[in-house]
């Protein structure tokens, strides 16, 4: 959600940061809708003050022996325009409507661009492997494996789930058990065991709602299947006044999520790349608006870290305005290297929010000796996609026969095991 004030102070510069994502300008139709809310408002104010010198009137005349029918009945007038009034400003409410609609403000430094073209690149980390074999992509391995089951899995729920047997089932388990005992305790985040399901306000306040609903899927009793741990994460803040010593806040999660993928009919319908179902380890950071930017990068550093344990190869890029998300001020995104594929993929986006998220949640912290309230900065990034960096592990220590090597800093987690072998069922 944007500040309104911020928009009423400066209107053009509000115009200009939209026009960054792409937007017409929308600064004066929104200061007229803020008008005529604020003129409802005043006129609320001005009948409910009427209506409690009416009461004291109606009072005073029954007090004193008169006849109070008159007052009485304006009185029932008056009641009946402050509901007409009230439930304006309740259902109608066309300016809340329309913020909630609008992305975020990019940052000042984001690159300019409509799409994903005009991403920058950051950095790189390690090299592309290299192997004496034309290297298969994951789903082709996993199924020779045996381990790797998508045909299974439809008869079960359709297209876009797997199932996953044995050690690829275990390298699964051993990936979120590493992620989490790196963040916790090389990076400081609070382990959480968060609900999966959650209201219309969790979801709306870290911004999928109501703009993204379609990609969502939502059940029959009012609730909604997380599609990822931010949502849980950054609600443990909801309607929270923070003091400044307990910032940052850090949490991390395991979690299922689950997107419908509602537009990416023909994308990726092989493989593990883009599922209805999915595990995820989350990092989300509350801050002090000042400390952000040097948490975004501490968020990044966290992410990175699991990969260059792993000795995957991989890039980052700065997202350009046009490509980042809608509740992102800002967007760091991890490409991953799969050799399957000889192509770079998205492994992890590391998102500082500013205030956006704040404003929607009501979370806010309060500065030493200060009796105002700030709104906190929220920020979210995956810690990694847990399905993705499987594959890039298969994809990376394939051997000519098939089978896997297992990164070393797994195998403790693997009962010791190096290598998944052919035919292997354990």
């Amino acid at each position: 959600m944007h500040d309104i004030r911020w928009i009423r102070n400066d209107p053009h510069a509000f115009d200009d940061a939209c026009a960054k994502r792409g937007l017409e300008k929308i600064a004066q139709h929104i200061l007229t809708l803020d008008e005529q809310k604020r003129g409802r408002i005043t006129q609320q104010e001005r009948l409910l003050s009427e209506r409690n010198q009416l009461a004291k009137d109606i009072g005073a005349k029954k007090k004193s022996g008169e006849n109070a029918d008159d007052l009485m009945e304006y009185s029932r007038d008056l009641n009946e325009r402050i509901k007409e009034l009230t439930e304006q400003l309740e259902q109608h409410n066309s300016l809340d409507e329309l913020l909630s609609t609008l992305p975020n403000i990019v940052a000042e430094d984001v690159p300019l661009g409509a799409d994903e073209q005009h991403n920058i690149e950051s950095h790189r980390y390690g090299i592309k492997p290299s192997y004496s074999f034309t290297p298969k992509q994951h789903f082709d391995l996993g199924e020779a494996l045996g381990l790797m089951d998508f045909e299974g899995a439809a008869k079960i729920s359709g297209a876009r789930f797997v199932v996953l047997r044995g050690a690829l089932a275990r390298l699964e388990r051993a990936l979120a058990q590493f992620m989490l005992d790196t963040h916790t305790q090389h990076f400081h985040y609070q382990e959480i065991s968060p609900p999966m399901l959650v209201k219309d306000h969790a979801l709306y306040g870290t911004g999928q709602l109501p703009k993204f609903s379609q990609d969502c899927f939502q059940t029959h009793d009012g609730y909604w299947l997380i599609p990822t741990a931010e949502v849980p994460l950054t609600n443990l803040v909801y309607d929270t006044l923070l003091n400044e010593e307990q910032l940052p806040l850090r949490f991390t999660a395991h979690t299922p999520c689950f997107r419908s993928e509602a537009g990416s009919a023909g994308r990726d319908t092989r493989g593990m790349i883009r599922q209805h179902q999915f595990s995820k380890v989350e990092l989300v950071s509350i801050t002090r608006p000042e400390d952000s930017q040097a948490e975004h990068k501490y968020m990044l550093a966290a992410a990175e870290s699991i990969l260059q344990q792993l000795g995957l190869h991989y890039r980052v890029m700065t997202l350009c305005a046009g490509d980042t998300g809608f509740s992102a001020a800002k967007t760091f995104d991890i490409e991953v290297w799969l050799s399957g594929q000889d192509a770079y993929r998205e492994i992890s986006s590391i998102s500082n929010c500013h205030g956006f998220q704040a404003r929607r949640i009501n979370a806010r912290f309060k500065r030493k000796e200060s009796k105002t309230t700030e709104m906190v900065h929220t920020l979210n990034g995956s810690g990694l996609a847990i399905g993705r960096t499987l594959v890039a592990i298969m994809e990376h220590y394939q051997q000519e026969d098939g089978s896997i090597i297992i990164p070393e800093v797994l195998r403790p987690y693997m009962g010791g095991m190096q290598i998944i072998p052919m035919l292997c069922t354990a």
